[in-house]
């Protein structure tokens, strides 16, 4: 098949490459790391994080359009790749479309702050994401974003390892043609199965690092360290509730998911604004 401009492999070894390189001088200057105190963590349960999705709604609610246009480009970023793998690299398409989950929490980063700005009583709208620029953290969140960009590539750059191994041998031209390949050959089925115990790795690696993390960081002053450590903590101390949490997103993504992309412009928000609740939850 001829290559074609947008592939997804054709730029993701060199994105890997170049942001593992301003990941490793970004965190040379991401804050304060032995000389603060970690942030204690706390138990919650499935009542908190239906408490974090009611006052999330809430959030959503009350800033409306502004939710709406913050993650409006989510949608249409996933379009845009989803495209450009039908066009270039068909066995792509739903490894990009699920590892949307992977960097959702840097999309939502606007969300936290559009709520961390509501509970403290302050006037705020989509231009909250100015603030988060001039956050002293600002290079601890962008260190902690571009490893999730890397997070994401890996994933990519696995899935079609995964493809190669089992179903790379055969020649596959139309979207029908691959589905049927996918459901009606044991290969298909064995780079189902692979593919998914493989996935399931990178979703709980994102859900450790990220599940407080970000929040953590607009919130108090702590560095990189401290926020990753701490929302591993919070992963550990709560197995149950945060898998529970975990299959809620993934679950809501997939239905996002499920009108060409559109219906992430709703869930993404009610998302976000209830991640940051959690963390409230979660870090005392």
């Amino acid at each position: 098949m001829p290559k074609t401009i947008g592939n997804p492999l054709s730029w993701s070894a060199d994105a890997v490459g170049s942001a593992v390189g301003y990941l490793s001088q970004a965190t040379v200057s991401t804050g304060r790391d032995h000389a603060v105190d970690m942030p204690r963590v706390q138990r919650i349960d499935s009542e908190d994080l239906r408490d974090a999705l009611r006052k999330g709604l809430e959030d959503m609610g009350y800033f409306r359009s502004d939710v709406i246009f913050v993650c409006l480009v989510y949608p249409m970023i996933g379009l845009v790749l989803a495209t450009a793998a039908v066009q270039g690299s068909l066995h792509l398409l739903f490894p990009i479309l699920s590892g949307f989950a992977l960097v959702g929490p840097v999309a939502a980063v606007g969300l936290y702050e559009m709520s961390r700005r509501r509970e403290a009583g302050l006037e705020t709208d989509w231009s909250a994401l100015a603030d988060v620029v001039r956050s002293p953290r600002f290079g601890a969140i962008l260190a902690l974003a571009l490893f999730h960009l890397v997070i994401f590539m890996a994933w990519i750059m696995a899935a079609n390892l995964i493809f190669k191994a089992t179903l790379g041998s055969q020649t596959l031209w139309t979207l029908g043609s691959f589905a049927q390949a996918v459901t009606g050959t044991p290969e298909g089925w064995a780079m189902i199965g692979i593919g998914m115990a493989v996935g399931f790795v990178f979703a709980t690696a994102v859900l450790a690092i990220s599940a407080v993390s970000f929040p953590l960081l607009l919130d108090r002053d702590v560095g990189l360290v401290q926020a990753v450590v701490t929302s591993v903590r919070v992963l550990r101390r709560n197995p149950e509730t945060m898998a529970l949490w975990g299959l809620i997103v993934a679950s809501a993504l997939l239905l996002g998911a499920l009108p060409a992309l559109l219906g992430l412009v709703l869930v993404m928000p009610l998302l976000g604004h209830a991640s940051w609740h959690l963390y409230r939850a979660a870090v005392a």
